[in-house]
Protein backbone atom coordinates (compact mmCIF):
# COMPACT_ATOMS: atom_id res chain seq x y z
CA UNK A 1 0.00 0.00 0.00
CA UNK A 2 1.43 3.72 -0.95
CA UNK A 3 1.87 6.07 2.40
CA UNK A 4 0.12 8.92 2.21
CA UNK A 5 2.50 11.28 1.04
CA UNK A 6 2.55 9.45 -2.41
CA UNK A 7 -1.25 10.66 -2.86
CA UNK A 8 -0.33 13.97 -4.54
CA UNK A 9 -2.84 16.51 -5.04
CA UNK A 10 -4.50 17.50 -8.14
CA UNK A 11 -3.56 20.70 -9.52
CA UNK A 12 -6.12 23.50 -9.48
CA UNK A 13 -6.59 27.50 -8.24
CA UNK A 14 -5.96 30.96 -9.94
CA UNK A 15 -1.93 30.96 -10.16
CA UNK A 16 -2.09 27.57 -11.45
CA UNK A 17 -4.36 27.90 -14.12
CA UNK A 18 -2.54 31.34 -15.01
CA UNK A 19 0.63 29.78 -15.21
CA UNK A 20 -0.51 26.92 -17.18
CA UNK A 21 -2.20 29.05 -19.94
CA UNK A 22 0.75 31.56 -20.13
CA UNK A 23 2.66 28.42 -20.90
CA UNK A 24 0.14 27.09 -23.78
CA UNK A 25 0.24 30.49 -25.32
CA UNK A 26 4.32 30.20 -25.86
CA UNK A 27 4.51 26.57 -26.56
CA UNK A 28 6.94 26.21 -23.35
CA UNK A 29 7.36 23.40 -21.65
CA UNK A 30 8.22 22.71 -17.88
CA UNK A 31 9.73 19.99 -16.00
CA UNK A 32 6.44 19.84 -13.88
CA UNK A 33 4.33 18.79 -16.31
CA UNK A 34 6.40 16.55 -18.52
CA UNK A 35 8.08 14.78 -15.21
CA UNK A 36 4.72 14.49 -13.77
CA UNK A 37 6.69 16.10 -10.64
CA UNK A 38 4.16 15.56 -7.39
CA UNK A 39 4.64 19.14 -6.47
CA UNK A 40 3.49 20.79 -9.16
CA UNK A 41 0.15 21.96 -7.47
CA UNK A 42 2.33 23.68 -4.53
CA UNK A 43 4.58 25.23 -6.66
CA UNK A 44 2.38 26.70 -9.32
CA UNK A 45 0.15 27.54 -6.77
CA UNK A 46 3.05 29.62 -5.07
CA UNK A 47 3.79 31.28 -8.87
CA UNK A 48 7.02 29.65 -9.58
CA UNK A 49 7.87 26.82 -12.18
CA UNK A 50 11.07 25.34 -13.53
CA UNK A 51 11.14 25.67 -17.70
CA UNK A 52 12.23 23.07 -19.79
CA UNK A 53 14.22 24.24 -22.59
CA UNK A 54 14.98 22.40 -26.11
CA UNK A 55 11.89 20.63 -27.05
CA UNK A 56 9.85 18.01 -24.93
CA UNK A 57 11.08 15.35 -26.06
CA UNK A 58 14.58 13.69 -24.84
CA UNK A 59 17.57 12.17 -26.85
CA UNK A 60 18.03 9.83 -23.98
CA UNK A 61 15.70 7.43 -22.53
CA UNK A 62 16.55 6.66 -18.19
CA UNK A 63 14.09 4.18 -16.95
CA UNK A 64 12.75 6.34 -13.88
CA UNK A 65 11.52 9.42 -16.35
CA UNK A 66 8.60 10.34 -17.69
CA UNK A 67 9.58 13.16 -20.04
CA UNK A 68 9.16 11.52 -23.93
CA UNK A 69 11.90 10.28 -25.52
CA UNK A 70 12.76 9.41 -29.46
CA UNK A 71 12.37 11.81 -32.36
CA UNK A 72 13.25 15.32 -31.17
CA UNK A 73 12.30 18.52 -32.24
CA UNK A 74 14.18 21.35 -33.81
CA UNK A 75 15.15 23.84 -31.61
CA UNK A 76 13.02 27.26 -31.24
CA UNK A 77 15.51 30.09 -31.63
CA UNK A 78 12.42 32.39 -29.82
CA UNK A 79 12.43 30.56 -27.01
CA UNK A 80 15.09 32.64 -24.25
CA UNK A 81 13.24 35.62 -25.06
CA UNK A 82 9.46 33.10 -24.70
CA UNK A 83 11.05 32.07 -21.26
CA UNK A 84 12.04 36.00 -20.15
CA UNK A 85 8.66 37.41 -21.22
CA UNK A 86 6.51 34.11 -19.39
CA UNK A 87 8.97 35.01 -16.08
CA UNK A 88 7.95 38.40 -16.08
CA UNK A 89 4.32 37.87 -16.49
CA UNK A 90 4.41 35.45 -13.68
CA UNK A 91 6.40 38.33 -11.93
CA UNK A 92 8.99 35.56 -11.08
CA UNK A 93 12.83 36.23 -8.68
CA UNK A 94 13.96 33.03 -9.39
CA UNK A 95 13.96 30.77 -12.49
CA UNK A 96 14.73 27.92 -12.67
CA UNK A 97 15.61 26.39 -16.37
CA UNK A 98 16.20 22.56 -16.89
CA UNK A 99 16.29 20.83 -20.67
CA UNK A 100 16.56 17.36 -21.98
CA UNK A 101 19.58 15.57 -23.59
CA UNK A 102 20.36 16.69 -26.84
CA UNK A 103 23.00 14.81 -28.09
CA UNK A 104 21.91 14.83 -31.60
CA UNK A 105 22.84 18.57 -32.08
CA UNK A 106 26.52 19.44 -32.54
CA UNK A 107 27.16 21.54 -29.24
CA UNK A 108 24.04 19.44 -27.75
CA UNK A 109 22.03 22.45 -26.62
CA UNK A 110 24.59 23.94 -24.35
CA UNK A 111 24.77 27.43 -26.63
CA UNK A 112 20.61 27.81 -26.53
CA UNK A 113 21.11 27.19 -22.89
CA UNK A 114 23.84 30.02 -21.71
CA UNK A 115 21.38 32.53 -24.55
CA UNK A 116 18.66 31.31 -22.42
CA UNK A 117 20.21 32.00 -18.85
CA UNK A 118 21.67 35.11 -20.55
CA UNK A 119 18.41 36.61 -21.62
CA UNK A 120 16.58 36.31 -18.36
CA UNK A 121 19.49 37.18 -15.88
CA UNK A 122 20.40 40.24 -17.92
CA UNK A 123 16.65 41.15 -16.77
CA UNK A 124 18.01 41.00 -13.33
CA UNK A 125 16.17 37.78 -12.66
CA UNK A 126 17.80 35.42 -10.61
CA UNK A 127 18.65 31.99 -12.33
CA UNK A 128 19.46 28.46 -11.45
CA UNK A 129 19.97 25.62 -13.58
CA UNK A 130 19.88 22.27 -14.13
CA UNK A 131 21.70 20.89 -16.35
CA UNK A 132 22.62 17.41 -18.61
CA UNK A 133 25.50 16.16 -18.74
CA UNK A 134 26.75 16.51 -22.61
CA UNK A 135 28.55 13.91 -22.44
CA UNK A 136 31.27 14.94 -20.03
CA UNK A 137 32.46 17.40 -23.04
CA UNK A 138 33.99 20.19 -20.44
CA UNK A 139 34.03 22.73 -23.01
CA UNK A 140 30.16 22.61 -23.60
CA UNK A 141 29.80 22.60 -19.57
CA UNK A 142 32.21 25.84 -19.25
CA UNK A 143 29.68 27.85 -21.69
CA UNK A 144 27.03 27.37 -19.02
CA UNK A 145 29.78 27.83 -16.19
CA UNK A 146 30.79 30.97 -17.97
CA UNK A 147 27.25 32.42 -17.61
CA UNK A 148 27.83 32.10 -13.71
CA UNK A 149 24.09 30.93 -12.60
CA UNK A 150 22.68 31.69 -9.08
CA UNK A 151 23.16 27.92 -8.46
CA UNK A 152 24.07 25.00 -11.11
CA UNK A 153 22.54 21.58 -10.75
CA UNK A 154 23.23 18.06 -11.83
CA UNK A 155 21.85 15.22 -10.79
CA UNK A 156 23.57 11.74 -10.34
CA UNK A 157 20.07 10.42 -9.73
CA UNK A 158 20.58 7.29 -7.73
CA UNK A 159 23.79 5.04 -6.30
CA UNK A 160 26.51 3.90 -7.82
CA UNK A 161 25.61 -0.27 -8.24
CA UNK A 162 22.26 1.05 -9.59
CA UNK A 163 23.00 3.57 -12.57
CA UNK A 164 23.42 1.07 -15.08
CA UNK A 165 19.92 -0.09 -14.86
CA UNK A 166 18.34 3.36 -13.83
CA UNK A 167 20.00 5.58 -16.22
CA UNK A 168 20.28 5.49 -19.71
CA UNK A 169 23.76 4.18 -21.55
CA UNK A 170 24.88 6.33 -22.34
CA UNK A 171 25.12 8.37 -18.63
CA UNK A 172 27.64 7.36 -15.73
CA UNK A 173 28.12 8.06 -12.17
CA UNK A 174 31.70 8.53 -12.63
CA UNK A 175 30.70 10.87 -15.52
CA UNK A 176 28.15 13.07 -13.52
CA UNK A 177 31.14 13.39 -10.59
CA UNK A 178 33.43 14.69 -13.07
CA UNK A 179 31.22 17.49 -14.40
CA UNK A 180 30.50 18.30 -10.80
CA UNK A 181 34.38 18.79 -9.87
CA UNK A 182 35.13 20.51 -13.25
CA UNK A 183 32.34 23.03 -12.38
CA UNK A 184 33.82 23.83 -9.01
CA UNK A 185 37.66 23.71 -10.20
CA UNK A 186 36.39 26.08 -13.05
CA UNK A 187 34.83 28.72 -10.76
CA UNK A 188 35.07 27.51 -6.94
CA UNK A 189 32.44 30.27 -6.09
CA UNK A 190 29.61 28.45 -7.95
CA UNK A 191 27.14 27.00 -5.85
CA UNK A 192 26.71 24.02 -7.27
CA UNK A 193 23.56 20.97 -6.18
CA UNK A 194 22.95 17.41 -7.04
CA UNK A 195 19.72 14.52 -6.23
CA UNK A 196 19.52 11.29 -5.15
CA UNK A 197 16.36 9.29 -5.27
CA UNK A 198 15.51 7.00 -2.79
CA UNK A 199 13.32 3.17 -2.84
CA UNK A 200 14.78 1.79 -5.77
CA UNK A 201 16.79 -0.70 -3.91
CA UNK A 202 19.83 1.02 -2.68
CA UNK A 203 21.16 0.35 0.83
CA UNK A 204 21.88 3.18 3.43
CA UNK A 205 25.57 2.43 2.93
CA UNK A 206 25.56 3.32 -0.92
CA UNK A 207 23.26 6.35 0.06
CA UNK A 208 26.28 7.55 2.45
CA UNK A 209 28.62 6.66 -0.13
CA UNK A 210 27.09 8.92 -2.86
CA UNK A 211 26.98 11.84 -0.53
CA UNK A 212 30.64 11.55 -0.05
CA UNK A 213 30.87 11.48 -3.21
CA UNK A 214 29.72 14.51 -4.17
CA UNK A 215 30.91 16.31 -1.17
CA UNK A 216 34.63 15.28 -2.24
CA UNK A 217 32.97 16.49 -5.84
CA UNK A 218 32.55 20.37 -3.90
CA UNK A 219 28.77 19.91 -4.04
CA UNK A 220 27.32 22.36 -1.48
CA UNK A 221 23.61 21.60 -1.60
CA UNK A 222 22.32 18.08 -1.98
CA UNK A 223 18.60 16.99 -1.97
CA UNK A 224 17.14 13.29 -1.20
CA UNK A 225 13.33 12.58 -2.26
CA UNK A 226 11.40 9.23 -2.63
CA UNK A 227 10.73 7.84 -6.34
CA UNK A 228 7.46 7.62 -7.29
CA UNK A 229 6.55 5.59 -10.14
CA UNK A 230 4.96 8.22 -13.16
CA UNK A 231 3.27 5.25 -15.16
CA UNK A 232 3.44 1.99 -15.62
CA UNK A 233 5.96 2.06 -18.44
CA UNK A 234 8.85 3.31 -16.06
CA UNK A 235 10.81 1.06 -13.51
CA UNK A 236 8.90 -0.03 -10.46
CA UNK A 237 9.08 1.32 -6.61
CA UNK A 238 11.30 -1.24 -4.88
CA UNK A 239 10.72 0.87 -1.59
CA UNK A 240 8.46 3.88 0.07
CA UNK A 241 10.89 4.94 2.51
CA UNK A 242 9.99 6.10 6.09
CA UNK A 243 10.33 9.81 7.01
CA UNK A 244 12.64 8.95 9.60
CA UNK A 245 14.90 7.64 6.50
CA UNK A 246 15.05 10.98 4.98
CA UNK A 247 15.32 12.32 8.22
CA UNK A 248 18.43 10.40 9.32
CA UNK A 249 20.15 11.10 5.71
CA UNK A 250 19.17 14.73 6.45
CA UNK A 251 21.49 15.13 9.53
CA UNK A 252 23.99 12.55 8.06
CA UNK A 253 24.87 15.21 5.22
CA UNK A 254 25.51 18.05 7.25
CA UNK A 255 27.79 16.34 9.07
CA UNK A 256 29.09 15.45 6.04
CA UNK A 257 29.36 19.34 5.20
CA UNK A 258 26.89 20.33 2.79
CA UNK A 259 25.66 24.03 3.46
CA UNK A 260 21.56 22.62 2.51
CA UNK A 261 20.16 19.78 2.94
CA UNK A 262 16.86 18.66 2.22
CA UNK A 263 15.67 15.70 2.46
CA UNK A 264 11.87 13.95 2.43
CA UNK A 265 9.28 11.91 0.36
CA UNK A 266 8.00 14.64 -1.56
CA UNK A 267 11.77 16.71 -2.09
CA UNK A 268 12.75 17.10 -5.72
CA UNK A 269 16.16 19.21 -7.23
CA UNK A 270 14.35 22.39 -7.75
CA UNK A 271 11.46 22.11 -4.88
CA UNK A 272 11.70 25.38 -3.05
CA UNK A 273 14.81 26.27 -5.07
CA UNK A 274 14.82 29.80 -4.27
CA UNK A 275 14.48 29.32 -0.21
CA UNK A 276 17.65 26.49 -0.98
CA UNK A 277 19.85 29.42 -2.52
CA UNK A 278 19.23 31.98 0.51
CA UNK A 279 19.81 29.65 3.20
CA UNK A 280 23.18 28.41 1.40
CA UNK A 281 24.01 32.33 0.67
CA UNK A 282 22.56 33.51 4.56
CA UNK A 283 25.39 30.53 5.87
CA UNK A 284 27.84 31.69 4.27
CA UNK A 285 27.84 35.11 5.15
CA UNK A 286 27.93 33.88 8.71
CA UNK A 287 30.42 31.42 8.15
Amino acid sequence: MKPGYAKVSIPSGESYLKIRQTLRDRTLHTVCEEARCPNIAECWGSGTATFMILGSNCFRGCRFCSVPHGKTQAVDPEEPEKILESSKLMDLKYVVITSVDRDDLPDQGAEHFAKTIRKVKGAGIMVEVLIPDFRGRMSLIQKIVDEEPAVLAHNVETVRRLTPSIRDRRAGYDQSLSLLKFVKSSNPGQITKSSIMLGLGETDEEVLSTLRDLRDAGVDIVTLGQYLRPSVKQIEVTEYCSVDRFREFESMGYRMGFSYVASGPLVRTSYRAAEAWALRRFEDAGS
